[in-house]
């Protein structure tokens, strides 16, 4: 299989580059590098510096690659940045997915797995999440994400786009060859991390929910699950049109809906199904680490739901992809692994002149 990964300079597309690669398919990376790293992506796929903003260039690429199918993870994803500049998460999430799809249909591309959120649930009534919950984002980056959804289903309905939409949680660990390195960084693996190098100042927000210590409750998933669910996914679009396992009737059930043999868009959780309080994923931190971890107990943060948990079960079936690295120690181990093995992050960067993710 030919695969374009769209931001696969990134962290959770580096991964699932490596993880394409090792299966056998060729790869090619388009990313901006704004927020990506060059020395992320595998020496054995080919990377395009460029945007999806210049639809004309992707199309061009999907073309003279002659690319099959399209893992997209590209996207602007701090949510205090979106509430700041919606308009720059509307023109890159939303704009810019347009223009990927407007080129995949112009080539004839119709294999799509979309790298999404739970951002999209907003702050759901009950957990464990299931994908029927109507999305309900509750600010610009889980409304992009939404949106973009929408255009995969309407896309499918009538140009016979075959899509799945992966909704994961919060996403942690590292392979051996990538790991986690964001500028701000804002989520709480690599921060605790930071904190017990003492290159970073660590605060709990929120001691009083009503949640085994106080603190609020997360699903994780380790990176390389999600980069095997990303191929478990693409490999599923492959079965469009009908066969003997009858994997095509699958597709198409979710939040959103289409025909199999028309096209359609599949919504599938990835989460461990499981969670974690934040001073549980401290005080793991602190056993891989080998000592204590420096942080700051602070008042709830608004817009903080008291547990956020998926259920994986639709996953589990249409995919058959279930996570096989879900202790907490596990994760945590892999990026700690990685964190000392790169010190410095990744070598060799140079600023990006492309003004979009990928």
């Amino acid at each position: 299989m030919r695969v374009l990964v769209t931001g696969g300079a990134g962290y959770v597309g580096s991964v699932s580059v490596e993880r394409l690669v090792q299966a056998g398919h060729h790869v090619v990376v388009l990313d901006s590098l704004v927020t990506g790293h060059r020395g992320a992506v595998s020496p054995s796929a080919r990377l395009v510096h460029g945007t999806l903003r210049d639809r004309a260039a992707v199309e061009r690429l999907l073309q003279d690659e002659g690319i099959e199918a399209v893992l997209h993870c590209a996207a602007r994803s701090l949510v205090g940045q979106s509430v700041a500049e919606p308009a720059l998460y509307y023109a890159e999430n939303v704009a810019g997915g347009i223009g990927l799809l407007d080129a995949m249909v112009a080539t004839g591309v119709r294999r799509l797995v979309f790298s999404s959120t739970a951002a999209a649930y907003g702050v759901p009534e009950s957990v464990p999440i299931t994908e029927d919950v109507p999305p309900a984002p509750i600010n610009p980056y889980g409304e992009t994400k939404r949106a973009f959804e929408g255009a995969m289903r309407c896309y499918g309905e009538a140009y016979g786009l075959h899509g799945v939409a992966l909704r994961y949680f919060n996403v942690a660990g590292a392979s051996e060859k990538n790991g986690e390195q964001h500028r701000p960084e804002t989520h709480l693996v690599p921060n605790v991390l930071l904190a017990a190098l003492g290159r970073a100042s660590l605060t709990v927000f929120g001691t009083d929910y009503p949640t085994p210590d106080g603190t609020c409750v997360r699903d994780y998933i380790h990176v390389e699950d999600l980069a095997d669910a990303h191929l478990s996914a693409l490999e599923l679009t492959g079965h469009c049109g009908g066969g003997p396992d009858k994997t095509s009737d699958l597709l198409g059930t979710g939040a959103a809906t289409g025909s199999a043999g028309a096209g359609g868009l599949t919504v599938c959780n990835l989460g461990s199904g499981s969670g974690f309080t934040v001073l549980e994923v401290v005080r793991a931190a602190e056993v891989v680490v080998g000592h204590a971890i420096p942080h700051a107990l602070g008042p709830r943060r608004a817009g903080d739901p008291p547990a956020l948990v998926a259920s994986n079960a639709r996953a589990r079936e249409l995919l058959r992809w279930t996570p096989r690295r879900g202790s907490l120690e596990e994760m945590i181990g892999s990026a700690w692994a990685w964190l000392r093995a790169h010190p410095g992050g990744y070598p060799g960067e140079q600023e990006a002149s492309p003004s979009g993710p990928g």
